[in-house]
């Protein structure tokens, strides 16, 4: 398999394709649901919550951070998240761009 020529796209092209790619499974978009709903940082409540392994967790959480959606810390098996409301705005915001283009479709298809 090729690898991926990332310099040939423009910033926002990649880290929309970045982000897309971290949320694109839906253990992360559970953990960021679960953490929005709680309205609250969370600590230790997402292997009862969401029914995963404390590894496959951490590194669920692992990539959200890795995207700066979330911001916490591990200390051993203590555990606190919150969601980091800037990064959610702007994310918010390149998405909002990304799918408000006018569509126009001329019959092509």
């Amino acid at each position: 398999m090729g690898v991926t020529k990332t310099e040939i796209y423009k910033d926002e092209q990649n880290k929309l394709a970045s982000l897309l790619k971290v949320l694109g499974h839906p253990a992360r978009i559970a953990i960021l649901q679960y953490i929005i709903n709680q309205k609250a940082c969370i600590c230790n409540d997402l292997v009862e919550e969401l029914g995963l392994a404390q590894a496959t967790i951490s590194q669920h959480l692992k990539e959200l951070k890795s995207i700066g959606i979330i911001q916490g810390s591990i200390e051993g098996k203590s555990v606190c998240y919150c969601i980091e409301e800037k990064a959610w705005k702007d994310f918010q915001e390149e998405f909002n761009t990304f799918f408000n283009q006018d569509v126009k479709v001329n019959q092509c298809c």
